[in-house]
């Protein structure tokens, strides 16, 4: 209580701690005031006062009371709510990137307490006039965090104006998974072929290593070091624990580990840990280790998938200038009289890929893994495509030795059966580059920094 003058001032806790300068919050309570019980209309009495500021705490304690701050605008309690959470750089920087476009300028006007269930259906119905599928849902999953959050973590309104409703309007049928087409392995072999013939040997490697691992593009395939692939590993972990089991394991065996991805984080190029912490070892068979070894011997450089310059992916514009002409197939062309090193031969487009993402051939692994007579354990499956199996199956099922010898089995045998013994293209073995540019041995590793979120 506060008496000044003929003036009466009561103070309460609102259930608001301040905020650092980061933005999370502290132990220190942010306190509300009041002179009146409505505004412009005095206390008569000190006890008015304390009995008005004991009900005001009444409320905060049975979670009815709603802080000053309920009259935020939405552009501000967006901005505080995403100062707030904790993301992987990449969910971090799509979030405020759907608050900047399209969150901030539509709410602008009103307030956290104004937006009612009939704005939110006009909202979704903008989206959906304005926006692709995927990323009208991508905005609606951050908005009703948003929502959600102020109704339980910052207490700004009672209850959130997002109403889900089910068997409502017209019916329409949802697209729950791609539409993929049957994908044979020669049109696989087709893409290993136009990879070559755009990217070099590099881009052989790489389509059959996609299609016979699993892994995921572009991130851990593209951030798989020298160190980790099975032509140095388990030997050159820098992870002696890890180190030593996996040798005792794999004993005679080639197998790569999957332990980084790399993106961009804040402008720069990081390591970063795999999807879910996905991280895992991965069996292959003799002919993709083979491949690697070839690969290695033919540049210096600590990433087992570089440009023809000798950079590393992330900045080479993959999907424009290799994954389009690799899938969609290209012109011929000549160049002028001086220029004939820049000259591309034709190549054809594969069909059974049109308009589809890379991503396609994780998916081809997992179809051929399901194959009758591939005789793989379910648990093996999963484990090999970063998955965790839900329920009690997973918590007690785990993929034995015998389980990926079957792996390299199997795959070893469609390798020979199906590419060849049936005569299909290979392409010469890259030159091995000199020992005097080599300098030595190769760096194992990046150097890149490791990102701790992931």
């Amino acid at each position: 209580m506060e008496v000044r003058g003929a003036s009466i001032r009561v103070k309460w806790w609102g259930g608001e701690f301040k905020l650092d300068d980061e933005g999370r919050p502290t132990k220190k309570k942010k306190y509300e005031s009041a002179s009146g019980p409505e505004p412009g209309i005095p206390f008569e009495s000190e006890q008015q006062a304390y009995e008005y500021g004991l009900d005001r705490e009444s409320e905060v304690r049975n979670g009815k009371y709603r802080p000053k701050t309920a009259d935020m605008n939405m552009a501000e309690y967006s901005d505080l709510w995403f100062s707030t959470i904790d993301l992987a750089a990449r969910s971090n920087d799509k979030y405020e990137s759907i608050l900047k476009a399209v969150i901030k300028p539509y709410w602008r006007t009103w307030t956290v307490g104004q937006v009612t269930p009939v704005d939110c259906d006009l909202f979704r119905a903008h989206l959906k006039r304005r926006y692709s599928e995927s990323y009208k849902n991508s905005v609606l999953s951050v908005f009703r965090m948003l929502m959600t959050d102020a109704v339980l973590k910052y207490k700004l309104r009672d209850e959130s104006p997002i109403i889900e409703q089910r068997g409502r309007g017209r019916y329409e049928k949802k697209q729950t998974r791609r539409v993929k087409g049957e994908l044979p392995i020669e049109a696989v072999h087709q893409l290993a072929v136009n990879a070559f013939h755009v990217w070099g040997y590099a881009g052989w490697v790489y389509i059959w290593t996609l299609a016979f691992t699993g892994m995921r593009p572009p991130g851990e395939i593209q951030g798989l070091q020298r160190g980790f692939t099975s032509v140095h590993w388990p030997a050159a972990d820098p992870d002696r624990d890890r180190r030593r089991e996996a040798e005792k394991r794999y004993d005679g065996m080639h197998v790569l580990r999957v332990q980084y991805q790399t993106y961009y984080a804040a402008g720069k190029q990081v390591l970063a840990l795999p999807k879910y912490d996905s991280y895992r070892s991965l069996v292959i068979p003799p002919f993709l280790h083979d491949l690697h070894e070839r690969l290695l011997v033919s540049h210096d450089k600590p990433w087992l998938f570089v440009s023809p310059m000798g950079k590393n992916l992330l900045g080479v514009g993959f999907t424009k200038n290799y994954w389009y002409p690799i899938r969609d197939g290209r012109k011929e062309h000549e160049p002028r009289a001086g220029f004939e090193r820049y000259a591309k031969c034709a190549l054809p487009a594969v069909d059974e890929m049109a308009g589809q993402d890379i991503y396609r051939l994780r998916h081809w692994h997992k179809a051929l893994l399901d194959e009758p007579g591939a005789d793989i354990a379910t648990v093996a499956k999963e484990a090999r495509m970063g998955h965790e199996m839900p329920g009690m199956e997973g918590v007690y099922s785990e993929v034995t030795l015998s389980m990926e010898r079957r792996i390299v089995e199997y795959l070893q045998e469609v390798w020979e059966k199906q590419v060849v013994s049936a005569g299909l293209w290979m392409p010469p073995f890259p030159i091995r580059l000199p020992d005097d540019l080599l300098g030595g041995s190769s760096s194992l590793f990046s150097g890149l920094p490791s990102f701790a979120l992931h």
